[in-house]
């Protein structure tokens, strides 16, 4: 029963990494492809967009199949884990719920590829799992890798947000035009050249 349900899990889990690795890569399965993958990666800070989106799915399809196989242990949950902590980072800002646009989906699919590197793939699998000098390599270096990535996108600067106009009714600063209707603060121009008697509202002319 053990090794049914480790079958179980690493097929769901397996394929349906390497199908977002394929909608990443080849825009397979309703997938934005490797153009738009990339320009939303650039966005969030991985840079150059298009080959981090490359990356992404590269392991992410690649630590799919493996992990579906039970091919090269623990090699394919380790990849998968590398991918979940980053894809979880990028969400960061929306909560835990996926309701929401958390990262519910991607601590899910990283606590369980860890539980598969932990516990191993059961009997049911194809070729014999990584030896031990390996896995501890591929360990270390999955682990800076992602540090990296993840250190990476959270100094990445924000975009500057868009100033808003100025609703109606509200002064304007010291040098703008004020709109229709408003009065002039003393000691400034009246709009369309118009003069202003001292403490009288200026006038201004009709908007195209």
């Amino acid at each position: 029963m053990r090794d049914v349900a480790l079958l179980g899990t690493r097929l769901v889990v397996g394929s349906y990494l390497a199908v977002h690795g394929a909608q990443k890569l080849f825009g397979a399965f309703g997938g934005p492809g490797l153009d738009k993958a990339g320009a939303g990666f650039h966005r969030i800070g991985l840079r150059p967009g298009k080959h981090m989106a490359a990356a992404a799915g590269i392991t992410e399809l690649g630590g799919g199949v493996l992990t579906a196989a039970g091919i090269a242990d623990p090699a394919g949950p380790l990849a998968i884990m590398g991918a979940m902590t980053v894809a979880a980072t990028t969400h960061r800002a929306k909560g835990p719920l996926s309701a929401r646009g958390g990262f519910e989906l991607p601590l899910t699919n990283l606590a369980t590829a860890a539980t598969l590197a932990a516990v191993g793939p059961g009997k049911f699998r194809i070729g014999p799992s990584l030896p031990r000098p390996l896995v501890l390599a591929a360990s270390v270096g999955g682990g800076l890798l992602a540090a990296g990535l993840v250190a990476r996108m959270l100094a990445a600067a924000p975009g500057a947000p868009a100033t808003p106009a100025n609703p109606a009714g509200q002064a304007n600063p010291a040098g703008q035009a004020n709109p229709a209707g408003q009065a002039n603060p003393a000691g400034q121009a009246n709009p369309a050249g118009q003069a202003e008697s001292a403490g009288q509202p200026g006038t201004q002319a009709a908007a195209p």
